[in-house]
């Protein structure tokens, strides 16, 4: 009898800590072909939300809702930030990278004004709260954009809306424009390819004909701009820097 008694005093608390077992934190990320996962069939092009998740433990999810192409325009038109809205919940995170097609204002469907621009980030800012979530707010990565060996922004404005909205609305911002452009200067104008989607023909399937891209990743790129991410969570102390490895 006192074996059963214990056996259902066991068997209570183990389920009692099953019950309370906290939920794993869940980080959103949203924002264009930089960021987003891509197909097998493009490698070695990668994004570096592809690659986030490597550097947390499993105590965290990444679901990373990057598209190809998308704007703050295009997000919220095609429902995708609806989509996010719908389940994301009290203690999740929202990483918010955007920039390279909202600066394409002679595409309407994707271009849109500054004014536009702040807007929209704030929608994704309030929306995040609104459901006790938090946002962290960052600037587009930078492209290989060297002239005369300089690395110039071709961002325009854009970067500095996102560190406007981020600044007048308190909301925790990672510059990742500066730190990767401090990162590729370091590096140097030609070093640099080896961050980028350059391919000679005949390497890799997806790019029979060889491939210069100074916008999206490879592998190695991407996990840099990762690490700078994780590197401006760790300086904000956010609580989401202790489930870093």
């Amino acid at each position: 009898m006192k074996f059963v008694k214990l056996s259902l005093y066991v068997f209570s608390a183990l389920a009692l800590l099953s019950w309370i077992q906290p939920t794993p934190v869940k980080v959103y990320m949203i924002g264009d072909s930089t960021m987003a996962n891509k197909k097998p069939e493009i490698y070695p092009e990668t994004g570096w939300g592809q690659v986030f998740n490597e550097y947390f433990t499993g105590d965290v999810i990444i679901d990373n809702r990057a598209q190809n192409g998308r704007s703050t325009k295009s997000f919220i038109n095609e429902k995708r930030w609806d989509d996010v809205m719908s389940t994301l919940k009290a203690g999740d995170y929202v990483i918010i990278e955007f920039g390279h097609n909202d600066e394409k204002v002679e595409k309407p469907a994707v271009g849109t004004t500054i004014d536009e621009f702040k807007s929209n980030l704030l929608k994704f800012v309030t929306d995040t709260r609104s459901k006790g979530a938090t946002p962290i707010l960052m600037t587009p990565v930078t492209r290989r954009s060297f002239k005369d060996g300089v690395l110039t922004n071709s961002h325009g404005l854009y970067p500095d809306a996102v560190r406007d909205v981020a600044a007048k609305n308190n909301v925790a911002f990672v510059d990742m424009l500066s730190k990767s452009e401090k990162l590729v200067k370091a590096m140097g104008e030609e070093p640099s390819v080896k961050l980028w989607n350059w391919a000679d023909s005949g390497v890799y399937k997806g790019f029979p004909k060889g491939v210069k891209d100074n916008t999206h990743f490879n592998p190695t790129g991407a996990h840099k701009m990762a690490e700078l991410a994780v590197e401006g969570i760790k300086e904000l102390k956010l609580p989401l820097a202790a489930y870093l490895k």
